[in-house]
């Protein structure tokens, strides 16, 4: 019976009310309606631009973030805060995959942008999905944590692979399978056609290069789901919370993409950061479950996560730039 119980009060104690559902639902709508409008007429993102929306969108999560001290306590507040660091940081790597994928495709920096907005509605949706698949986990008993557990631990492994042998850079786009499906079902034009994601060419519809790389991106995000929902799961079992953590961090994404599209290339050590924040997060999940069934396993407390986590994010910036120096200084004529 006490192996269920952290699961069952966590779901009903869940501070996701209908009435604060529906709200944030239609926040989240207004702001997207806004986005496509800012991104209707296809221009280059300025980075004075993209800074200001940047701002905008971590100054939104803060703001959500005392609103839920105010009105819930402190616990669901710092929840928040370290679901988000979490999630932001994750998303990050996204970025390096999505600069690999618009350069791949050739997608004209006028057009860029709305690739990505494609991308973050369809990834919402995702995201919207598989929370209620993990919120009906934890309801099923906390085993589902040794699962969440099991799927960070591979995906750490993974990335750190990747980060060691240089293995995610040499990707091609070309080879993605839902490019190649999407090739083998309908014909694409040569050239891009502005936003239009269909056209009507030679008496027959055909994808335009614009369909390809937002399906691209969709399709890669499916990977990041899989990680990052199960990281926040290990910070709080609160559904409501874990969908507003992963919605803020994605809606911000766009804009980021722009302000950070030259800094990330210099955190040559960022991958091996993410790769310890997951290992942690599955070893905090591993110890909730066994504090489920022996109470004398200690727990990780928020707090303490939260601090781990910023310190790796601190650690793995200044290891890159001090990387970053110490080639240029032994790179001839530099």
């Amino acid at each position: 019976m006490h192996c269920h119980s952290f699961a069952l009060a966590a779901s009903s104690e869940s501070i996701g009310s209908p009435s604060l559902w529906t709200a944030s639902i239609a926040v989240l709508l207004a702001l997207l309606v806004t986005d496509f409008l800012v991104t209707r007429g296809p221009h280059e993102v300025s980075l004075r631009e993209a800074a200001g929306w940047s701002v905008f969108y971590l100054a939104l999560p803060l703001g959500f973030g005392v609103f839920l001290w105010a009105a819930f306590g402190s616990a669901q507040a710092l929840e928040f805060i370290t679901g988000f660091v979490v999630e932001k940081s994750l998303s990050v790597d996204n970025l390096f995959v999505f600069m690999l994928l618009l350069a791949g495709f050739a997608v004209p920096a006028a057009l860029q942008q709305r690739v990505l907005l494609y991308g973050i509605v369809g990834a919402l949706v995702l995201r919207g999905i598989l929370i209620a698949a993990g919120a009906a986990l934890l309801q099923a008993g906390t085993w589902a944590f040794l699962v969440f557990g099991a799927i960070l631990f591979a995906t750490a492994i993974k990335i750190l692979h990747e980060a060691v042998t240089g293995a995610a850079v040499d990707r091609d786009v070309a080879q993605l399978r839902s490019v190649r499906l999407l090739r083998w079902l309908m014909p694409v034009t040569d050239d891009y056609r502005g936003t239009q994601l269909i056209v009507r060419e030679g008496g027959r519809r055909a994808l335009t290069p614009l369909t390809v790389a937002v399906v691209a991106i969709f399709a890669t995000d499916v990977v990041f789901a899989i990680d990052s929902v199960p990281a926040v799961y290990g910070i709080t079992a609160d559904p409501y919370l874990v969908f507003t953590t992963n919605a803020f961090a994605l809606l911000g994404l766009r804009a980021l993409y722009f302000v950070l599209h030259s800094a990330l290339a210099k955190l040559t050590h960022l991958n091996h950061g993410l790769a310890l924040i997951l290992a942690f997060i599955g070893v905090k999940l591993v110890l909730h479950w066994a504090h489920g069934i022996w109470p004398a396993v200690p727990e990780v407390p928020t707090p303490i996560s939260l601090a781990v986590i910023v310190l790796i994010l601190a650690v793995v910036t200044l290891t890159s730039q001090r990387s970053r120096r110490r080639s240029e200084a032994t790179t001839p004529g530099s």
